[in-house]
């Protein structure tokens, strides 16, 4: 790591320059007790896994918002709390397979990809299979070569022969040319309509579901079907009165195929809502410009029965921001009022696909240009278990310091060397790195508007990550408790500096895979 050295003499103009009082006292209000109260209730059964859209998303954001109210907080979305934004949820509710006037069963011989079904009746008198259907250039492997797929169904065995196809790579969303996905890219390249993708997988043993994911836009019609069938239907496909064996199929010649197929299918779209949180600390003579302190409140919901209940991920991150706005409140009721506004605002949507922070960085409430940093905080209660370094308890990742402004790192090492003494690690500042991290939370959308972001982050990855396990018994309240302090002093200094943080480094970064 790369450890940047600053003078005595920058320090000195960059840190302590505020003109209110001393932030520790405030700072003293971020505890242990305090953040296990709240994280306690954000993480708990009656928050269900707070899934975006869902009920449990409603009641984690009723909670935030009674508790800014309580803080003193103002609306931070005109005279409401809550931005609302809408959510889309496609469901199938008919569909029709038919080979030769034969009636096929849903999950017994068929199942649709909901994001590429739409509302439609298709005939088709001929479909095109073309074996595993790879298209691999690295390895000279062409399945669809000497085929006439335009305007055709395309049917494919799934996976492939063996290993002679690339596989994929470490990183980024390039695909193995065997994955459906990468099928369906050749096969619309090669004028295909639509791919049936023959499964060993039938019948299904886990009913598919009929209501598909959640869209931050409306899924639309794709015009390229997709379905999964079973060995039986390639059969009638193939002609054959028989169901042919897995062995049997894998040396069916390619080519046209005369069947008459019958699909149709009727899809209808639910309009849902979800929300972000704002809560607003008017700031004195710099109060049209603005501090963003955020956190992601929504997590994965329940499956089944089972509770997926978030705790790090990103209990944490909005027990901060909360246990924050705690902090900043009570500075402002003993005349320590920042200068600049800062905004509090949790966020949904994140584990979507940072709808949110998306959605406000579309329609922002504040104006960008005004907006000196957001401070985004995305898992800080935990140990990363891959750490294996004499700081294990004494650590946090940052990203984003040494992008946007040159001025980020100055204020964020210098109120640590002051207050808490953390050993700030910015590996995962590498471009290089195989996670992508700075992409992967909600500071990205402010980035990628030009506002200088600083994400804090414990670096879980493994262990409970994304599982059922991932509870406030886990948590390390006495680390988390120092970074949030930390946090909060970065917030400060921002908050009361004479000037907005400059904005002269430019975001150099790979484009996002």
């Amino acid at each position: 790591m790369k450890k940047l050295l600053l003078s005595g003499l920058l320090l000195t103009t960059m840190i302590g320059n505020a003109q209110t009082g001393d932030p520790s006292k405030y700072a003293a209000k971020i505890t242990v007790a305090g953040l296990k109260e709240k994280l306690t209730i954000i993480a708990s059964p009656e928050m269900e896994g707070r899934e975006t859209a869902s009920p449990g998303q409603k009641k984690a954001a009723a909670y935030i918002e009674s508790q800014f109210k309580k803080f003193g907080l103002k609306p931070g979305n005109g005279t409401s709390y809550q931005m609302s934004y809408p959510v889309y949820r496609d469901a199938l509710t008919a569909k029709t397979f038919m080979v030769n006037g034969r009636q096929f069963e849903w999950d017994k011989d068929y199942s649709f990809s909901l994001s590429t079904i739409s509302t439609g009746e298709w005939d088709h008198n001929s479909i095109v299979f073309a074996g595993y259907g790879i298209v691999d250039s690295a390895n000279h492997i062409n399945d669809l070569t000497n085929l006439d797929a335009q305007g055709k169904l395309v049917m494919v065995l799934e996976g492939s022969t063996d290993s002679k196809t690339s596989p994929a790579p470490a990183r980024g969303r390039l695909l193995s040319p065997s994955s459906t996905l990468a099928k369906m890219n050749a096969a619309r390249k090669a004028g295909a309509v639509g791919l049936l993708v023959v499964s060993a997988d039938f019948p299904h043993k886990t009913p598919t579901s009929t209501q598909g994911n959640m869209y931050l836009k409306p899924s639309g019609n794709s015009g390229f079907l997709t379905a999964t069938i079973s060995e039986e239907v390639a059969s009638a496909l193939l002609g054959r009165t028989y169901k042919v064996s897995p062995d049997e199929l894998k040396q069916t010649n390619k080519g046209t195929y005369v069947s008459a197929l019958k699909i149709a299918a009727v899809k209808t779209t639910e309009n849902l809502e979800s929300s972000n949180v704002l809560g607003l600390l008017p700031g004195t003579d710099k109060k049209d410009e603005y501090v963003f302190i955020t956190g992601h409140y929504d997590h994965l919901g329940k499956r089944g029965d089972v509770i997926y209940y978030g705790a790090d991920d990103d209990g944490s991150g909005t027990t901060s921001v909360l246990q924050m706005a705690e902090a900043f409140t009570a500075a402002a009721k003993k005349g320590d009022r920042p200068r600049r506004t800062i905004v509090f605002m949790t966020v949904s949507g994140e584990e979507k696909g940072l709808w949110g922070s998306e959605y406000y960085s579309d329609h922002p409430v504040y104006p960008l240009d005004k907006t000196s940093a957001d401070l985004n905080i995305d898992m800080v209660g935990r140990i990363d278990t891959e750490r294996k370094t004499a700081d294990t308890l004494n650590y946090v990742y940052v990203i984003g310091h040494d992008k946007l402004s040159s001025e980020l790192p100055v204020i964020n090492e210098g109120v640590n060397n002051k207050y808490t003494q953390l050993t700030l690690d910015y590996k995962y500042d590498d471009p290089n790195d195989k996670n992508f991290i700075y992409y992967r939370s909600d500071h990205y959308n402010f980035a990628r508007k030009g506002v200088p972001v600083l994400f804090f982050y414990d670096g879980m990855l493994l262990a409970d990550y994304h599982q059922p396990t991932d509870t406030v018994d886990k948590i390390n309240f006495e680390l988390m408790e120092k970074r949030v302090k930390m946090i909060f002093h970065t917030a400060w200094e921002i908050a009361n500096k004479d000037a907005m943080l400059k904005r002269d480094t430019p975001l150099n970064m790979p484009a996002a895979k």
